[in-house]
């Protein structure tokens, strides 16, 4: 991924924090035939030796089918993203040089996949996944609380996926290389935008003296 030197985040903490908020992610492998790219919720576990990355897709997706061992695989993580128009900066007043942009968070985890298929496994993500997922619910849903048989049905139309990570990449593209002024005037602007705005206004107060 493309980052100027401004924008590059490299924190392992920040990075694995947006995996963990975001977890939808863009699933990249290529193979003979193309390319596949299937969109998946994703978890993040961390031993502190190595970090992978949990998901599933569909029995009849053939995204897991393809996947050999010399075939890297991307997961990116697309975060809050926003316009930035000339007009939020001071600096359109003073000299007129400014142009528009757009603002955005990213993540790339590049590494190894493979396709999971033991039960017992694939129980144990979906009940990990889930818990994660109902964390901030008023009154969180349990695997446990819809019948085993049902579950077992719909599990055996799914696959598990491991993605090994090997490295991780950020880009927080957010102004942050701008004068303070046009900061704070990005940031503003950002946050009457709507939803992603405000989460990207955020992070850029961060950086306000």
């Amino acid at each position: 991924m493309y980052r100027p030197p401004a924008f590059a985040e490299t924190r392992r903490e920040v990075l694995h924090h947006a995996i963990a908020q975001i977890r939808l992610a863009a699933l990249v492998t290529p193979h003979d035939g193309g390319i596949d790219v299937s969109h998946v919720p994703m978890l993040l576990r961390d031993t502190g030796k190595a970090v992978t990355l949990e998901t599933h897709v569909a029995r009849g997706n053939p995204h897991w089918r393809r996947l050999a061992q010399d075939r890297p695989s991307v997961a990116i993580f697309q975060g809050p993203q926003a316009y930035i128009s000339p007009s939020f900066y001071p600096t359109k007043a003073e000299t007129g040089k400014v142009v528009p942009t757009w603002t955005y968070i990213a993540v790339h985890a590049h590494g190894q996949l493979r396709a999971v298929q033991d039960r017992s496994w694939l129980a144990q993500h979906l009940h990990d996944l889930t818990q994660a997922s109902e964390a901030n619910m008023p009154q969180p849903w349990s695997v446990d609380d819809a019948p085993r048989e049902y579950l077992n049905s719909l599990e055996r139309g799914i696959v598990g996926l491991q993605f090994s990570v090997d490295r991780l990449e950020g880009a927080w593209k957010i102004n942050q290389h701008k004068s303070e002024a046009d900061r704070r005037g990005t940031a503003d602007g950002l946050a009457a935008s709507g939803a992603q705005g405000a989460a990207l206004a955020a992070v850029l107060a961060q950086t306000f003296e």
